[in-house]
């Protein structure tokens, strides 16, 4: 009997003062491109079960906690103002470093970075973040990084980092195509009447 593929499992980390494009942007794009979620099942996952609060006060409940959330294959860092606090919280980093061991994909978006870096996760790597926030990712970056200011996002094989907001729906939709192919890609920008920017920089 052949083996039914389940959909990989994408988490989506939200926490106080998330920028709310951030995490959503990504959210559709992986739900819209799921194939009706046969290839992607899309959560929201915070430290605890309390609503969060993105920016503008926007109340989220979270689908699972960092404790109880199904096992992820694709874990997302959004960033926004919350980050630079986040990016302190220890819980959260050593949750991201050990999880980054048994995912197949790490990524971020815009101040995401920051948070990546902190858990120990950007040694070596081509990195970039928010175009505002270049300053503040190489004040806690390891000297090992190179700091790409002009691409929308950066692949590392396993880790990849996008830009500011909008950019994290051109990485999620790069990722679509790096698992399901271009025309799959394509075909969920076309859906989204999304124009998606593939100015990038790869590395392997």
């Amino acid at each position: 009997m052949e083996k039914v593929k389940r959909p990989r499992n994408v988490a989506i980390l939200i926490y106080e003062n998330v920028e709310i494009l951030d995490f959503t942007g990504p959210f559709e794009v992986f739900v819209v491109g799921s194939d009706r979620g046969k290839d992607f099942n899309v959560y929201t996952v915070a430290e605890d079960e309390h609503p969060v609060k993105a920016l503008g006060n926007l109340s989220i409940n979270p689908n699972y906690t960092i404790k109880n959330c199904p096992s992820p294959d694709i874990i997302l860092i959004p960033g926004g103002w919350g980050s630079r606090k986040e990016m302190k919280n220890v819980t959260i980093t050593e949750w991201l470093n050990n999880l980054s061991h048994k995912v197949e994909l790490v990524l971020s978006v815009c101040t995401g970075a920051l948070i990546l870096a902190n858990a120990n996760l950007l040694d070596g790597l081509k990195v970039t973040t928010n175009r505002l926030a270049m300053n503040e990712l190489r004040e806690v970056a390891p000297s090992s990084c190179e700091i790409l200011e002009e691409c929308r996002y950066v692949d590392n094989g396993k880790i990849i980092l996008s830009a500011g907001i909008s950019a994290g729906m051109d990485m999620s939709l790069y990722v679509i195509e790096k698992l399901l192919g271009s025309e799959r890609a394509e075909q969920t920008a076309i859906r989204m009447e999304y124009k998606w920017n593939k100015d990038m920089i790869h590395y392997s």
